[in-house]
């Protein structure tokens, strides 16, 4: 096989299963343990083809060990890139706003559909409320867009958080 063929087949199979290693390791801390499981057995067998590959006469061309290194590291880019346009899982949204705002904001984030929990606070110099709300990951750009627009004095934090269970809006069962 022609040697930049084959540099070039490396780099790519090498890109694509280190973003399903990314893929799987996100799907399993996100309790998708089946999905992870499925997906890690196409990334073993694709593994074992490459690194065969790479060890075929690696001594005669050492130049496929930094074409595999450099899939790897391109592969962790991708997988993260990847992992963060899909969106998996659920995030806590907490917001801290000024105690006279509050009751605005929230009307405005549930007339969207959102929960939203409300809990008295106390802040340096006067009385706050935390907003908390669970969303789809997908929807926290948009989300926190909406609220600074409503409110500019204000703290977001976010959370990746596991599978919720019961509440309003019903994520597990």
């Amino acid at each position: 096989m022609n040697p930049i063929l084959l540099y070039l087949l490396i780099f790519v199979i090498k890109v694509f299963e280190v973003s399903l290693a990314t893929l799987r390791i996100v799907l399993i801390t996100k309790d998708e343990r089946l999905k992870g499981a499925f997906i890690g057995f196409f990334e073993v067998i694709i593994w074992v083809l490459v690194v065969s590959a790479v060890l075929s006469d690696i001594t005669e061309d050492p130049f496929k060990i930094v074409v595999y290194a450099f899939g790897f590291a391109v592969g962790n880019y991708v997988g993260s890139k990847l992992e963060n346009y899909l969106a998996i899982g659920n995030t806590n949204i907490e917001a801290i706003c000024h105690k006279n705002h509050g009751a605005k904001l929230v009307k405005a984030l549930r007339d969207t559909g959102l929960a939203v929990t409300v809990v008295d606070a106390q802040g340096m110099k006067d009385k706050r409320e935390i907003l908390y709300m669970h969303v789809p990951r997908k929807k926290v750009t948009p989300l926190i867009k909406l609220i600074r627009e409503l409110q500019e004095d204000i703290v977001i934090t976010i959370h990746d958080i596991k599978p919720v269970y019961g509440g309003y809006r019903n994520h597990r069962k």
